[in-house]
């Protein structure tokens, strides 16, 4: 017997002493349901590594480092134990994969990394993650018996973190592909199967449940992750997650964890969003988005409470567009979109994702609340790209150091001026932007928790318009005999940008 078996062996056989009257004694369910085993079988050759090489500059190689969303970015090393009997084989294995150690001189030089995909039709589809194949000079397909394939990409979408990618299948090899299944149909504490690359080690399978539903991580504008706690690690990105009816429900793209494996937090894209993004990369070889043109804010109680909604629900319009389709619907700031196209919106960011999944050039119906009533819009959408190019976001007015202030009215911990030439000119406000001015703001006021700040212009309060800080201050006070607990302001940057603010009234 070998030393580095018996250290092995002292390490292992107490665990395996402690636990084995346990195990003997568990339910075979708890181990999960024995149809693991037959679906790995079934789905494991149309699950590939995704191997690509990227030429760089060697004065802008920092180091060995993981994507934080999953991608093994030139093979980040397994964490073992100082002492473990393995750690020669690991260090000697990935210091080879990376060309030794004196490869990081000052030329050029290619760049590795490794992910995964899986096989959605037979003639060579492949579907992976964005991030896997970004920036690739090239790209190859590595099926499950080690044979490697050139791969092209066939389209790819930032925003959705998802690529295609097409192989030529050899004449000899049987292709096995996979089918998507029904993400919508995933009950929380149901069996998933994830099967990937991790740490470069190819076909790895593992299991776990989901356990929890449309995600935000904030990773993106269509954030709705199925997380998981099958264990998902770096090379994992770009690979699927089955259900146990061997159907792909996922494709596992990030992870949280501070040390960069696997703590059982993992996130996968559902299959109802990664089967239309696939579908208009394999035909149009880009994503053709639905786009409203407005600009929206989430709907807090305050703002709901001021606005008479109950309860706080809907996606708030902070700004509408000149150009967008959004305008001659007659759709204005401060209406509430409440249910689009059919689709109830409950929350803000159920309002991109409905518009985004909506074909372009689509007559839709929009249901806003508009001072405490319903009233249905009709909207043909336009496309997303077309409206970014045309409306590109001006760079944001950073407010000078306040200088003296002409003070003529205070209220709410604002001090508040009208619109002269002077004041337009020191803090950069458009000719085209009409209402009060702040000129200062009270620390430890709500105003200020809320961040309004001197140069920000009050343009309506409760959907009024204001000209002078007289009618700020009037609309503030009938508000208080009204018996209202808040106040809504509609507020202006220098540059036009809007966006709705609530603030305590006392």
């Amino acid at each position: 017997m070998s030393d580095a078996f018996q250290a092995l062996s002292r390490r292992v056989l107490p665990l395996a002493v402690a636990v084995g009257f346990a195990l003997v004694a568990t339910p075979a369910l708890a181990r999960g349901p024995d149809g693991i085993a037959d679906v790995a079988e079934k789905v494991i050759d149309a699950v590939v590594n995704i191997s690509t090489s990227q030429t760089v500059d060697a004065k802008n190689n920092d180091g060995d480092k993981g994507d934080e969303r999953g991608n093994n970015r030139r093979g980040a090393n397994p964490q073992l134990p100082p002492d473990s009997p393995f750690s020669e084989f690991f260090d000697e294995f990935f210091k080879n994969r990376r060309g030794g150690p004196d490869s990081r001189g000052g030329a050029p030089r290619k760049v590795n990394s490794l992910g995964s995909g899986f096989i959605i039709e037979t003639d060579g589809t492949v579907v992976t993650n964005n991030h896997v194949i970004a920036d690739a000079d090239e790209i190859n397909v590595i099926l499950n018996d080690g044979t490697k394939i050139k791969a092209e990409v066939i389209g790819k979408d930032k925003k959705s973190d998802l690529a295609v990618l097409k192989f030529t299948p050899p004449p000899e090899k049987k292709i096995t592909a996979v089918k998507f299944g029904n993400s919508e149909n995933l009950r929380l504490g149901e069996w998933v199967i994830a099967i990937g690359n991790p740490f470069s080690l190819g076909g790895t399978v593992t299991a776990g449940i989901v356990s929890a539903r449309n995600r935000d991580i904030n990773s993106g504008p269509y954030d709705n992750y199925i997380q998981t706690d099958a264990s998902i690690n770096r090379g994992n990105s770009g690979g699927p997650l089955f259900n146990l009816d061997g159907e792909v429900i996922g494709v596992n793209t990030a992870i949280i964890s501070p040390s960069g494996g696997s703590i059982g937090i993992g996130f996968a894209v559902p299959s109802k969003t990664v089967m239309a993004v696939v579908d208009q990369l394999r035909q149009f070889k880009e994503v053709r988005r639905g786009w409203l043109g407005v600009r929206i804010q989430q709907v807090t109680d305050e703002i709901a409470e001021s606005l008479s909604i109950k309860p706080a629900r809907g996606a708030l319009i902070a700004g509408v567009d000149d150009k967008g389709p959004a305008k001659p619907a007659g759709i204005e700031p401060g209406d509430v979109v409440v249910r689009f196209d059919g689709k109830d919106i409950k929350e803000m960011k159920d309002l991109p994702r409905a518009v985004a999944d909506s074909p372009v050039g689509k007559a839709v119906d929009v249901v806003i609340i508009r001072k405490g009533k319903e009233e249905t819009k009709k909207v043909t959408l336009g496309r997303l790209d077309d409206g970014e190019k045309a409306v590109e976001a001006s760079a944001k007015t950073t407010n000078p150091v306040e200088a003296d202030k002409p003070v003529t009215q205070k209220a709410l911990g604002l001090d508040l001026a009208g619109l002269s030439k002077d004041l337009r000119t020191r803090y950069k406000i458009k000719d085209s932007v009409k209402g009060v001015i702040v000129t200062g703001v009270d620390s430890g006021s709500d105003a200020a928790e809320k961040r309004l700040s001197a140069g920000d212009v009050i343009v309506e309060v409760a959907q009024e318009a204001v000209t002078n800080a007289a009618d700020v201050k009037k609309r503030i006070e009938q508000l208080k005999k009204d018996g209202k607990k808040s106040v809504l302001l509609l507020v202006s940057n220098g540059s036009g940008e809007l966006r709705f603010v609530a603030l305590a009234v006392k």
